[in-house]
């Protein structure tokens, strides 16, 4: 079964291929300062019984050597049949291109790890006729990055570590660095990376971890974040008091005029209750204490344009109390003492 974090750990190198100079310093390969990076076609299939498929292959031309191809497979477990599939894959690649080829298994647990490494022999009666040593990468040479300024440089490295190490004990800090790193990158990086992130990450804590991160970042609509969670539940529930009340009445003027009611109210609550957690979690991030009074008076707030003016103010602030500061009045001109 293919699973959206088995498509994250493969397409990324299709749409992100600048990803591949630091993952290559991670396994000490020298890769070229500048290449051309090309997506071709993963169809490896000879004969219609037995469909094979790559899941990313990659040419790359060095500027200053010969092309070759990168074949990468996303493992999540280990996989006897993939001892002969990945020789099979080296060799077609080869003989179909005419060009040398690399193989790198990307895996997000040490056991896999360990297994994909290899190497993987043909052979019979004392001689080997192939052996396939596959490039590995996973939690044991991937970098944990929970440095800001790492992840804003290196957005594309940052994230796809934060895949692989997604089920460890430092994927929090990962998560937070990358929310963090988002101010920082162009709104189409921004908007990729957290989409990559959602999708891959999936419905698992990690992914859970993400998407609170994302709460009061307004980059993605659509994109299901907290912020999106809490308005279409407060619009839900507007729509069922406002059917619920109309229908009692059993006039179509009452039902209107019900389901209207109840579902601007709902909006509002749902609006409300998103603005209200992005204040706090801007406040978190930023590392200010937030005491039960501040914290209730935010939650209790159903008025959105001072919800927004405090989220503004959020992250400016150097104490959670300065929220509720009004701003001082522009002082008056004094007279001159002259007529008027």
């Amino acid at each position: 079964m293919v699973t959206s974090a088995h498509e994250g750990m493969h397409r990324i190198f299709q749409e992100r291929p600048e990803i591949l100079s630091p993952l290559f310093g991670v396994l000490g390969i020298a890769f070229p300062e500048k290449a051309a990076v090309y997506a071709i076609g993963t169809d490896v299939t000879e004969t219609r019984p037995m469909a094979r498929h790559v899941d990313t292959v990659l040419r790359i031309g060095p500027s200053d050597g010969d092309d070759f191809l990168l074949a990468v497979e996303a493992q999540e477990r280990r996989d006897a049949k993939k001892e002969s599939s990945w020789p099979y894959y080296i060799a077609y690649l080869q003989a179909k291109y005419g060009l040398p080829v690399l193989l790198l298994v990307v895996c997000r647990d040490r056991a896999t790890t360990k297994w994909a490494t290899g190497p993987f022999a043909c052979g019979t009666r004392g001689w080997t006729a192939q052996r396939t040593y596959p490039l590995v990468v996973g939690p044991d040479n991937l970098p944990v990055i929970t440095d800001v300024r790492t992840a804003a440089e290196k957005p594309a490295m940052a994230a796809f570590a934060a895949l692989a190490h997604a089920n460890g004990p430092d994927i929090d800090a990962i998560l937070d660095a990358l929310g963090r790193a988002l101010s920082s990158m162009d709104w189409n990086a921004a908007a990729y990376f957290s989409q990559f992130l959602d999708s891959s990450l999936g419905n698992t804590p990690a992914g859970d971890k993400w998407r609170d991160i994302l709460t009061f970042v307004n980059y993605f609509p659509g994109r299901g974040t907290v912020l999106e969670k809490a308005y279409r539940e407060g619009e839900t529930k507007g729509v069922a008091i406002g059917e619920a009340k109309g229908l009692a009445k059993g006039e179509a003027m009452g039902l209107a005029k019900g389901e209207a009611m109840g579902l601007a109210k709902g909006e509002a609550m749902g609006l409300a209750k998103g603005e209200a957690k992005g204040i706090l979690r801007v406040l978190e991030v930023r590392g200010l204490p937030v005491s039960d009074e501040v914290r209730e008076r935010i939650t209790t707030c159903t008025d959105l344009d001072r919800l927004n003016d405090w989220l503004d103010r959020a992250g400016t602030v150097t104490q959670a109390e300065h929220l509720f500061t009004e701003e001082p009045e522009a002082p008056r001109a004094v007279s001159d003492g002259g007529p008027a």
